[in-house]
Parts: C-alpha cells; sequence; structure tokens
C-alpha cells in the first residue's frame, strides 16, 4: 500500500496522483508539485488516500510543498498576464492574416512559458508568429491546436437541459458517441436535437446507452409478426422504457392496441414474410398470454407479496440450515457427521447394544473382487501397428541428428 493525494490543475479537470511524501492535506488545499510541465500549482481534490502499488500506471511524482500566501498571489498575477497575452495574440493574429481562432491562453507557474491553444479547420503555419510574441512577451511560446470539445469545455457555457456543459463540469475525459447511440434510445435524428453547442453529438448519449442495450433484448423489433392475447398481429412502434409495444392486429388493423412484452409471443423478430402454414391459435389458447390480474393492480401488492416471501423463505432457511450450509449442499458423511451431532445424548442407565461378533476364521468363502481384464489394444483395421521410433545415439560432437560412428560423412 502506498499514500497518495489528488490533484487538479483546473475546475473540472482530470485528476492527477501525487506522493504527499508523508505530509497531511485536505481537499481544496492549494499544493506546489512537480510535472512534466515544470513545477505548477494545483488544488487538492481528495486528501490522502492508501491504494495498491498495482493500480498505479506510472511512478509518482513528489508534492514539493504546500502552497503559501505568496503563490496564491503569484498565481493572480499569472492570470492577469495571461487576460494581456490574449489581446496581444488577438492583434499578431490579425496583422500576419492567419485563419485561426484564439481560445485560450496559460501562464506557467514561474512564468516563464506561455501556452496557446486556438482552433482552425485546417493546418496553420504559425512559425512567424510565434518569433513575433516570443519578441514582445520575452518568454518561451508554444500553439496547441485543439477541438471543438476542448473548445467547449474550457469556455463553458450552458446546454440545451439548462445545466452548464458536462465536459466543464466533472467529466475528465471524452467518451466516444456515435449516432447509433441515438437510434437505440429513439431519438429524432434531426442534428440540431441530438448535438450539442460544440457542433458534436452530445455526450449525454453515453450515460443511458447500457439500460437501452439491456431493454432492447427483451423487446420485439419493429414490423415483427407475435401473437397476443386477441390474436396475432404487427408491431408497429416499440416503448423500451415502459416495456410496451403497439400491435396492429390483423382482425382490427385500423385501431393498434397496447400490450407488454410479457404477453407477446414473437413468431416473427422483424420484418420479413410469414411463416408458410401458419394457423393462428384460438381465442381460448391465446388468452393464455395476458398477464394475470394481480401483475397489472399495482406494483404496491407485489411488493407486499415478494416481503412476506423472502421473509417465508428465510424463516425455512433458518430453521433447515446447519453450521456447515444447508442439508441438501452437503456431502453424505457430512450429514452423517451433522446428523451424530444434533442427536441427543443417551441417558446413563439405557442398555448398550450387543457387539457385533466377529467373523470366524473357515466360515466360508470370503467374496473377492474379480480381477480387472486388462483390455487388449486392437491395430487399425488395415495397418500393421506403428513400430516405435529408433533412438539415435549422439556422435563425437554430441549432435543427435548427425551421422552414426564409423560412416564418413559426405563432403
Amino acid at each position: 500500500m502506498i499514500e497518495i493525494i489528488s490533484v487538479s490543475f483546473k475546475s473540472g479537470g482530470k485528476q492527477y496522483y501525487f506522493n504527499p511524501d508523508g505530509r497531511q492535506f485536505q481537499e481544496g488545499d492549494g499544493v506546489i508539485v512537480e510535472t512534466a510541465r515544470g513545477v505548477e500549482f494545483g488544488f487538492c481534490t481528495q486528501g490522502n488516500t492508501p491504494i495498491d502499488e498495482m493500480e498505479l500506471t506510472a511512478p509518482l511524482r513528489p508534492v514539493l510543498r504546500a502552497a503559501t500566501e505568496e503563490d496564491l498571489k503569484a498565481l493572480e498575477r499569472n492570470r492577469e498576464k495571461a487576460k494581456r497575452a490574449f489581446g496581444i495574440c488577438q492583434e499578431k493574429i490579425a496583422q500576419h492574416g492567419l485563419d485561426m481562432k484564439l481560445v485560450d491562453v496559460e501562464y506557467s507557474f514561474e512564468g516563464n512559458k506561455v501556452l496557446f491553444f486556438f482552433t482552425s479547420e485546417g493546418r496553420v503555419d504559425f512559425r512567424a508568429l510565434v518569433k513575433d510574441l516570443a519578441g514582445t512577451l520575452h518568454a518561451r511560446i508554444e500553439l496547441r491546436q485543439i477541438g471543438v470539445r476542448d473548445e467547449a469545455k474550457m469556455l463553458g457555457g450552458l446546454g440545451i437541459c439548462g445545466r452548464p456543459f458536462c465536459c466543464s463540469q466533472f467529466l475528465e475525459e471524452f467518451q466516444p458517441v456515435s449516432i447509433k447511440m441515438a437510434k437505440t434510445q429513439n431519438l429524432s435524428l434531426n442534428p440540431t436535437k441530438i448535438s450539442g453547442t460544440c457542433g458534436r453529438l452530445m455526450c449525454c448519449l453515453k450515460y443511458e446507452q447500457e439500460a437501452y442495450e439491456s431493454l432492447v433484448k427483451s423487446a420485439p423489433k419493429m414490423d415483427s409478426f407475435v401473437e397476443t392475447p386477441d390474436g396475432a398481429g404487427t408491431v408497429s412502434s416499440v416503448n423500451l422504457l415502459r416495456q410496451t409495444v403497439q400491435v396492429r392486429l390483423d382482425s382490427a388493423p385500423e385501431a393498434p392496441k397496447c400490450y407488454h412484452n410479457c404477453e407477446l409471443c414473437v413468431i416473427r423478430n422483424g420484418k420479413g414474410k410469414r411463416p408458410e402454414g401458419y394457423v393462428e391459435p384460438s381465442l381460448e389458447e391465446l388468452a393464455k398470454l395476458r398477464r394475470p390480474v394481480e401483475e397489472t393492480a399495482g406494483e404496491a401488492s407485489d411488493t407486499q407479496e415478494e416481503s412476506s416471501l423472502s421473509a417465508a423463505l428465510e424463516a425455512v432457511l433458518l430453521r433447515n440450515e446447519t453450521p456447515d450450509g444447508p442439508e441438501e449442499n452437503q456431502s453424505p458423511s457430512r450429514r452423517r457427521r451433522n446428523r451424530n451431532h444434533n442427536r441427543p445424548p443417551r441417558p446413563e442407565n439405557a442398555p448398550k447394544q450387543p457387539d457385533r461378533p466377529a467373523r470366524p476364521e473357515g466360515d466360508g468363502p470370503r467374496r473377492t473382487r474379480p480381477p480387472q481384464q486388462a483390455k487388449p489394444t486392437a491395430a487399425p483395421s488395415g495397418k500393421e501397428p506403428r513400430r516405435p521410433a529408433r533412438r539415435r545415439r549422439p556422435n563425437s560432437k554430441g549432435n543427435q541428428n548427425g551421422p552414426r560412428p564409423g560412416t564418413p560423412n559426405e563432403s
């Protein structure tokens, strides 16, 4: 086990593990840590926590010290310089006529490096811009091109749900989202309704995908041919969350009826022709598919019945359970031992059972097990048994694959 703390450098950003080096930190404390970009200022998001060393994918970097008031003042100065550098960079971009959009500017904690984030539809030759910025700001300049999702995460905003962007609040990494998820969830394929402010598919499509995939397995597909308590028909719509479907019956195709998935018998799942020679069962047989009245009355009665059944089952298990588990799960020897252990003690005045007399010698022949005969191994029909391979002796050089001793080597 090793002790770690979690540190984040941005609000809602990714968390990184660091070695506290024996010091105690609380959530919200400022820390100065060593990173690949140099010394940085971060906030502790999780205090000292022991974890297994096998969970670490890279060696831990140490925490240099706790942040002081001077460090907080230096952080504010860097933010003020970043705002000034943002305006200077926009002017330089306009002077050079580059097709790029500046998103954000970051100063390193030591103030010797400036990082510019921008977006662009294609590649941009910004070598002249870097030289101009380095001469103006007197620091190392780095320009990094990002995507539209990263831009939305940096700038933040409100989504169509009325809440702040998930990416700027709690999402550490972007999950892959596809149009197939929108189809599985029966959403409109209108790009304006399933796309976020960044122009890409909404990240929240990933949240409920696993639940929809499990519900799809127990629901019939569209245009399936099914049997219902009122007759056979075709599925016209599916509601995955309610586990119900609308069926257009052959006897009354004008008015579709709603049925639960457990009331259906799927004859053909999906589009296609009806099975040849299919005969619709009688209404008496189809009526057996209807859900019982107890199930449709409400969930309150079901909950009470389940609780009473579970209590009765628990009582039975406790009554039949032994220290070694239920009797039906024990071996025969364990059952005999438990029965002898639970048997009441025999009273002291009870007569003893007579001992079994010993078998006299020569009293009839004893029963012996007949000797097992070895099964003859028959050779394959029409073939002679294969002779074992002859092992060659090694030659003078120790090579078993070489020629036999006494035979001339062919040159």
